[in-house]
């Protein structure tokens, strides 16, 4: 499955008014959540273009793989293979022995919001607050005009960049909590 999304780095004013502006627009509010995400490294992996995470969110788990494809486009496609998990500390245990580490663990509050085929979330991470918008090219740039805020700034980096970036190294482990 290929993943298209752009990300959006957002003032406070901006996330405001953000939230404000969806439901005009017709969005959705599903819910909103709290993760922990933990990214692994290993032999294959430490290439930077791709990432091997599992994200635990309430009673959830997912292992997800992912693989950017390079593009100079603020749109970014990615490979993206997901599954859910029953037991995420055995499958934390089996990628350990299959020669995967943790590398650094970020935590994240998400608002997920629909508006037809596309996703909009809103998160808050220690270093900042960001908002994703993922669907179709056309759709991506349908949303962006239906919300019609000006002065948003694409942010091409991704979370775990941006968490080696602003987190703290604790015994071999970066980590950016709140």
């Amino acid at each position: 499955m290929i993943e298209v999304e752009k990300k959006f780095r957002l003032t406070k004013r901006q996330r405001d008014a953000v939230l404000k502006r969806l439901p005009e627009v017709g969005a959705s509010l599903q819910g909103e959540e709290f993760e922990e995400n933990t990214v692994y490294q290993g032999e294959v992996l430490n290439s930077g273009a791709c990432v091997l995470r599992i994200r635990r969110a309430g009673a959830n788990a997912t292992l997800t793989y992912k693989k950017r494809i390079p593009s100079a486009s603020s749109i970014k496609q990615q490979r993206e293979e997901e599954t859910g998990i029953e037991d995420p500390e055995a499958m934390a245990a089996i990628l350990e022995v299959l020669g995967f580490t943790p590398a650094l663990v970020y935590e994240k509050r998400r608002q997920t919001w629909l508006l037809g085929n596309t996703e909009i979330v809103i998160d808050v991470l220690p270093f900042g607050l960001f908002m994703e918008i993922e669907g179709r090219v056309s759709e991506i740039k349908a949303i962006e005009r239906k919300l019609g805020l000006k002065g948003l700034k694409a942010e091409p980096a991704t979370y775990p960049q941006l968490a080696r970036k602003h987190g703290k190294l604790y015994d071999g482990l970066i980590e950016a909590r709140f």
